[in-house]
């Protein structure tokens, strides 16, 4: 023993209680900040069961430092409100436009208002568009008949051909004299290659990219992405929903790697709420503040539903879409409708779904029967039997992948935008939703809903129990992951 300690110099007893004071720093750091009980246990395991890599890995992957980003990028520019307008609807009000029926909701309108820092507005004029044949086609329309402004901000926009279509109307307009602005996602922009960006310079569109990264240093921002979409023409006309811009949206044109979606073309007041998100994220982006009549002209009534703008992120914004979704759960007296990629529900949403069905609520859970993350879905069976078991139905819809993200409360309350139901869109990514006050509007999405519901096979809590022990057990530690899914 004594020829042992000889052998080794100070240096190494320096080494080691340096790795072991860093240990002990990222574990406590851990503890204490954060919010998911399983991501602490999982990180402190890692952190000691690997010294020194793991507590490396937990300083890039593990700390979320986009709050201090934001404060420090944001600085002075504080977020936009557009000018009032005459159709801020109250509390009290919500009511008398969508009658007694829905009276049960207003404190749901109380609730997301504390939440999401804006107004409902009445007026508005929402119209659902069924994948990229409908969706892109509308959408290029609108750009193409812009006259002052164009802003157009996605996750994924594919250097395919829908998205060069896309980047070809954006020229246009900018030869007409059109302020156009575009803001896509660093990592949205690496699924092609060669990036939509170049073709976009190349074309002179104003691009920029969300939260840019060295090479070494994309892992640190893996899931602090924006995922919003939000396409907003002269002020007046946006568009809003999970569509990314790519091909294989097109389900017509027989694209390789079809998917499924919905999007959302929106006219009234509301619309400013989009402009809002988009124009507070390009001044983060490139410190530039968009303003004037071009991009914030006077909104009139086009329609009658009442909706708001909520957007969600990792920063000053966190739980917004969590908290409102548990909200309009435990509003529910009838129905919740759900169709989503993602279903990786934290411990509240769980309990909230559960309540409303023992409650009597009937709740429907529509998920893709096959989809394009195997390693999600197999987290995402793991929870189904939490929900099965207190009477939550889960109905799987046929291929090709369905990536639309929809709810509907009590035929009266929808949902849309661009969060999934999973802990990266709930706490890790930048989203951007709507809710949606209307019987009318309500009804359309669930037509939708129904259509999706009537080609779905339902999944028993039996035939989820009776999967075979390997089954289980591969998606039992696909589930550990999910805090970091």
């Amino acid at each position: 023993m004594s020829a042992l300690f000889e052998n080794l110099s100070i240096w190494h007893f320096v080494g080691a209680g340096a790795a072991f004071a860093l240990d002990v720093a990222t574990s406590v750091h851990a503890v204490l900040n954060k919010r998911d009980a399983r991501a602490t246990i999982l990180w402190v395991s890692f952190i000691w069961l690997s010294p020194v890599f793991g507590s490396v890995a937990y300083l890039i992957l593990g700390v979320n430092r986009i709050r201090r980003q934001a404060a420090t990028k944001r600085g002075e520019l504080d977020r936009y409100v557009a000018p009032p307008t005459g159709s801020f609807c109250p509390v009290d009000r919500v009511a008398d436009h969508l009658g007694t029926q829905s009276a049960h909701l207003e404190p749901l309108v109380h609730l997301v208002g504390r939440l999401a820092g804006r107004p409902l507005l009445a007026g508005n004029q929402l119209t659902a568009l069924v994948n990229g044949d409908e969706a892109f086609p509308a959408m290029i329309e609108a750009i193409d008949g812009a006259r002052q402004s164009v802003s157009l901000a996605s996750y994924i926009f594919d250097r395919d051909p829908s998205g060069r279509a896309f980047a070809a109307a954006l020229e246009r307009a900018v030869k007409r004299g059109v302020e156009v602005r575009v803001l896509v996602d660093d990592a949205g922009a690496r699924y092609s290659f060669p990036s939509i960006l170049t073709e976009l310079r190349r074309r002179h569109v104003p691009v920029a990219r969300f939260m840019p990264r060295f090479v070494l240093l994309r892992l640190a921002a893996l899931n602090l992405r924006s995922h919003r979409k939000i396409l907003v023409v002269d002020g007046r006309l946006g568009f809003t929903g999970g569509m990314n811009i790519r091909h294989g949206n097109c389900l017509r044109q027989q694209p390789p790697h079809p998917v499924q979606d919905t999007h959302f073309r929106v006219e009234g007041p509301v619309v400013a709420h989009l402009q809002e998100a988009f124009v507070d994220d390009w001044a983060w982006c490139t410190r530039e503040r968009l303003r004037g009549p071009a991009w914030f002209p006077p909104l009139e009534a086009v329609g009658d539903a009442l909706s708001r703008g909520i957007t969600d992120g990792p920063d000053e914004d966190l739980d917004r879409i969590l908290l409102t979704l548990n909200g309009a759960f435990s509003a529910a007296r009838r129905s919740i409708r759900i169709a989503t990629p993602y279903f990786l529900p934290d411990a509240t949403m769980v309990s909230a779904l559960n309540t409303a069905a023992l409650r009597g609520v009937e709740v429907d859970i529509l998920l893709p029967a096959a989809s394009n993350l195997p390693f999600v879905q197999w987290a995402s069976r793991a929870h189904w039997w939490q929900v099965l078991l207190w009477g939550c139905r889960i109905r799987l819809t046929s291929p090709p992948f369905d990536h639309s993200k929809l709810v509907v409360v009590d035929d009266a309350w929808s949902f849309i935008g661009s969060s999934n139901l999973d802990p990266r869109s709930l706490r890790l990514n930048f989203e951007f939703n709507l809710e949606v006050h209307s019987r009318e509007f309500a009804g359309r999405v669930g037509a939708l809903l129904d259509a999706k519901a009537a080609e779905a096979r339902e999944v028993t809590l039996a035939e989820v129990n009776g999967r075979g022990l390997p089954l289980r057990l591969r998606d039992g530690i696909a589930r550990l992951a999910t805090p970091f899914l």
